[in-house]
């Protein structure tokens, strides 16, 4: 009875003892097993793993690709314009021993403090130098900025354990002062370009303008040649058929032209014309009693006075007989419309 009271008790014990060496690895991480903190035993592999109970003790760092996130810093490159500038990088522990031995009980948070300074450090050194400007920081070329930030951190960072896999300009920005003057300079430049649009624009303009107005005036100046040249053809034609009428029948003649004079001096346009009752303009308003009709009339009648155009267009032909034309006294008196 008394043999079954002790071997439980280190049953109890062995079996707490035999648990307590054992400790599973995570394909996550890296473990090392430490004896009164140095370093006896690396697991990297997945799996399960021993260790001494109570003297050893088991330090496990993240085997992922991990991220920090920098502060906010302001750099100055060659040509003077400051920027605030923002970055992030991805990293690993690449050694876990060599991590161990450089941080020691800080752990990550003593990693990333130092793997931060040493961003901050390459950004201004990388981004500062002579041939980088602030225009090179703003364009695509900033990937070739951020390959030489990453490099040379890399470098750096081998001596804590860490690998770091890749850096990232999130942020590059002017300071919130310099800004106002910046968009000033950028609205006064935008401003200038647009005035050199409108200016080539206008020129544009003036020119189709005086092309369309060069084209306007040609083709006016040759649709009245061939007008005139038309009119002065149908003028020629009614001339050649006024003298064939005159030489068939003068007296016909005579009093069509009579005709038209009437029809030019009757027209209603509110004046007054006064003449005398025998004048021969009125020869054939009279009535047949009176002096019978027009074809009974001798080959001398009275005609309106024509004027210089009428009288081109009566050219007599040469070939018709002579006719003497009397000229009676015509009195007319002319007066303005009567005022309301």
């Amino acid at each position: 009875m008394r043999k079954t009271t002790y071997l439980l008790p280190i049953l109890v014990v062995a079996i707490v003892g035999a648990l307590s060496s054992i400790f599973v690895v995570d394909e996550r991480e890296k473990a090392l097993v430490l004896q009164f903190g140095q370093i006896k035993a690396v697991k990297e592999e997945p799996g399960l793993a021993f260790k001494i109970p109570i003297i050893q003790e088991v330090v496990r760092y993240d085997d992922r690709i991990l991220s920090l996130d920098t502060e906010t810093i302001e750099v100055t490159p060659s040509d003077d314009r400051r920027l605030v500038v923002d970055a992030f990088a991805r990293y690993r522990i690449a050694d876990a021993v060599q991590f161990r031995q450089a941080v020691g009980v800080g752990g990550i948070r003593a990693a990333e403090d130092r793997l931060s300074s040493i961003l901050n450090a390459q950004i201004r050194e990388v981004l500062g130098a002579d041939q980088v400007t602030s225009d090179t920081i703003l364009s695509e070329d900033r990937r070739l900025l951020m390959t030489r930030i990453r490099d040379q951190a890399r470098a750096q960072a081998r001596s804590l354990g860490l690998d770091v896999v890749d850096v990232r300009l999130k942020q590059t920005n002017l300071p919130a002062q310099n800004l106002e003057a910046t968009f000033a300079r950028m609205r006064a430049e935008r401003e200038r370009e647009a005035a050199d649009e409108i200016a080539r624009g206008n020129e544009a303009a003036q020119r189709i303008r005086a092309l369309a107005d060069r084209t306007v005036t040609e083709t006016l100046s040759d649709a009245d040649r061939e007008a005139n040249v038309t009119r002065g053809e149908a003028d020629a034609e009614r001339n050649s058929i006024f003298a064939g009428a005159f030489g068939a029948d003068p007296e016909f003649f005579a009093f069509y032209r009579s005709l038209q004079a009437y029809e030019r001096a009757l027209q209603g346009q509110n004046s007054t014309m006064v003449m005398t009752p025998d004048s021969q303009f009125f020869e054939y308003f009279k009535s047949e009693s009176a002096g019978g009709t027009f074809f009974d009339r001798p080959a001398a009648l009275p005609v309106a006075p024509a004027t210089d155009e009428d009288q081109a267009e009566a050219t007599p032909d040469p070939a018709a007989p002579e006719v003497e034309t009397v000229d009676a006294p015509v009195t007319a008196t002319t007066t303005a419309p009567a005022s309301n």
